[in-house]
């Protein structure tokens, strides 16, 4: 009786997860946008040449098993065979021949489905017109909510986008603090949003409907839930949502930008039914909050050979990763449990970390100290003088990227 439950038993669970699966909405083999189906058919390729050397050896293996069992007297036995011409070719052609084809296959895709580069087509059977324009959507990756900017109509949303089908999509993806990825299945693959820098995507959705995107790179504790919906609408439906994310939204400026990116779960949809000029290229170059300076600028002062050793004074504009230190104590005081060389202490210790002068371990001392090290040596006390400090390039909203 215990036998014939666990049979019972194991055929409840096979049909539960057939019936599960066959519930299942499979998009990404079954994709709406004309990048992901060629990924789709990509994958399908590449399986089914695999699939040429995994199924005869599956086979061979257990009719050899069947084959070559003890109690068939009837198999020949050779215990001096040890070499077969015919069988080596066969062995080592048929796997060196599929490894030429997905190198071929590989080789073509991933220049044809660079995420950088432009569409050619809309899909299999049409072109991109020459007169299109592309809808260029900016992308920021928050904690944990995603945030687009649309800067062809002056607006922003939070967890919702759309797009207009058979249009392209040129995607300008960044994040505000960890890194991330943003991933719309049904439209393309997973593309990496990561802080201070762009990544791009472009991309174009067939078929109307309504999309789920999600981040695909764990971030924190809101990563489960750091989902959006992706509206594919036709050319008036798209009209009428962004009309309605104008008539409905609120402004979008740095200060109300600082209070979205402070880490919530769950965030519902919001709509700005406008965004202040520079605020995307901003948040690239993290320098949304007063007095930091932008990235772009540091490395126009890096590629113009440095600032001399009196730039140490653009420490406090260059911090970047203590945003919310702040909300725990005082301005500018370090994070919870930051340790030596973050703030030159022990985690949770008022004593100076071992090695450290107490005398001496201002930041700026240690870094006019350090700058002055080079292989060992002191440079020369005239290279003192021979720049000044940065210049004062703070927080220019309408700044670019280089």
């Amino acid at each position: 009786m215990p036998s014939q439950f666990k049979v019972v038993g194991r055929w409840i669970v096979f049909v539960s997860m057939a019936l599960g699966l066959a519930g299942c909405e499979m998009v990404v083999m079954s994709p709406s946008g004309d990048i992901a189906a060629q990924q789709r058919d990509l994958i399908v390729i590449s399986t089914i040449l695999m699939l040429i050397i995994i199924v005869p050896v599956l086979c061979l293996t257990l009719y050899f098993a069947w084959h070559y069992r003890q109690s068939n007297t009837a198999a020949k036995y050779d215990p001096e065979w040890h070499h077969s011409t015919g069988l080596e070719v066969i062995i080592w052609s048929a796997p060196l021949a599929i490894i030429i084809a997905l190198g071929a296959i590989t080789w073509i895709s991933t220049h044809k489905l660079d995420p950088y580069r432009p569409l050619d087509r809309i899909d299999a059977e049409r072109a991109v017109p020459a007169d299109v324009k592309p809808l260029t959507v900016e992308v920021v990756a928050l904690d944990w909510k995603w945030l687009f900017f649309y800067p062809d109509y002056g607006i922003a949303t939070v967890n919702e986008m759309a797009a207009p089908v058979d249009v392209p999509i040129n995607f300008k993806i960044t994040a505000s603090s960890v890194m991330n990825s943003f991933y719309v299945p049904a439209l393309a693959g997973m593309i990496y949003a990561m802080p201070g820098m762009q990544t791009r995507l472009h991309a174009v959705m067939n078929k109307p409907g309504e999309y789920e995107g999600l981040s695909s790179n764990y971030s924190g504790d809101g990563f489960s839930h750091m989902r959006f919906k992706f509206h594919g609408l036709d050319q008036t439906g798209f009209d009428d949502w962004v009309a309605r994310v104008k008539q409905t939204g609120t402004m979008l400026n740095r200060d109300t930008y600082l209070k979205l990116e402070k880490p919530s779960i769950k965030d519902p949809v919001r709509f700005f039914a406008g965004v202040e000029d520079g605020l995307y290229q901003a948040v690239l170059n993290m320098c949304v909050r007063p007095g930091q300076m932008c990235m772009n600028e540091m490395m126009h002062i890096d590629m113009m050979g440095g600032a001399g050793v009196e730039s140490h004074e653009n420490r406090s504009k260059l911090e970047h990763d203590n945003r919310h230190a702040a909300e725990g104590g005082h301005e500018g005081d370090a994070a919870p449990g930051a340790t030596f060389p973050a703030t030159g202490n022990p985690s949770r210790s008022e004593e100076p970390a071992e090695g450290i002068d107490e005398q001496s371990s201002e930041p700026g001392q240690m870094n006019h100290d350090m700058h002055n090290m080079h292989n060992g040596h002191a440079e020369p006390s005239g290279m003192d003088g021979e720049d000044g400090p940065a210049p004062s390039q703070l927080n220019n909203s309408g700044s670019t990227t280089p």
